[in-house]
């Protein structure tokens, strides 16, 4: 008799694996950011946090996307993404040692401030409509904060997207 044993299951990707973060050096030009943002839309991706400054060569800019999509994914968008002249470097700095900032400026009730300066929070302005500080940490540590301010009253909040640089030894 033919015996026919179930598949094991396959596991999901965790929601972290399938973060990919790319670092674009790229000509500054008028319509730079939107042939990237047209690159990332016509493959479907679904984009984290998105962050863009100057270098430190005149006339280029540096470009940090978190981007969530499988490996595979991934390297077809860094492929594209290198085709296009603006761009002069793509790198994937997926799994390297990083050293990974965000930043977060919040207005708070005044009465709520001290339990965020005790998390690290830094003092901004304080007025009439509440008192602005900032945080800035990994990924997590904002996401955490971020979550804390929601106990606390906010009156208004903004998050920057993913800096990232490479560890040195």
């Amino acid at each position: 008799m033919l015996e026919i044993k179930p598949k094991p299951p396959v596991s999901a990707p965790t929601p972290q694996a399938r973060i990919r973060v790319l670092s674009l050096l790229v000509e500054d030009g008028q319509n730079t950011l939107t042939k990237v943002a047209g690159v990332l839309r016509r493959r479907g991706f679904h984009v984290r946090g998105i962050s863009i400054g100057p270098s430190r060569q005149p006339g280029r800019s540096r470009i940090t996307l978190e981007i969530d999509h499988g490996h595979a994914e991934a390297d077809q968008v860094r492929k594209q993404l290198e085709r296009l002249v603006e761009v002069l470097e793509v790198e994937d700095m997926t799994g390297d040692d990083l050293h990974n900032r965000e930043l977060v400026v919040a207005t708070v009730a005044a009465a709520e401030v001290q339990a965020l300066i005790e998390r690290g929070a830094k003092v901004l302005s304080t007025g009439p409509d509440g008192t602005t500080v900032e945080f800035s940490g990994g990924s997590d540590e904002v996401t955490g904060f971020v979550d804390e301010l929601a106990r606390h009253g906010i009156v208004d909040v903004v998050r920057s997207g993913p800096v990232v640089m490479r560890r040195t030894a």
